[in-house]
């Protein structure tokens, strides 16, 4: 299931001018599993755990979204929301 989010989130996640759209909770997850520029964190940890919630549907799409770009503060990567 796509739970794609109302307003994406754009991030400088490969480097300082390479933005990427994150749109989907699918998207986010992939993005913090694979790409993320740190292990751990208390907002990542989140974030994963927020999405997982929301592919199985005991959350909403905005949740996700909302830790995803806490996450992404916590690490310090530049954000466009």
């Amino acid at each position: 299931m796509q739970t794609i989010w109302k307003k994406p989130v754009t991030i400088a996640l490969e480097g300082p001018d390479q933005w990427v759209v994150i749109q989907t909770t699918q998207a986010a997850t992939w993005a913090l599993i694979e790409d993320w520029p740190t292990d751990e964190g208390p907002a990542l940890d989140r974030a994963c755990a927020v999405c997982a919630d929301v592919i199985s549907g005991k959350r909403s799409r905005e949740e996700a979204r909302q830790a995803f770009i806490e996450a992404a503060i916590e690490a310090g990567i530049p954000i466009k929301v």
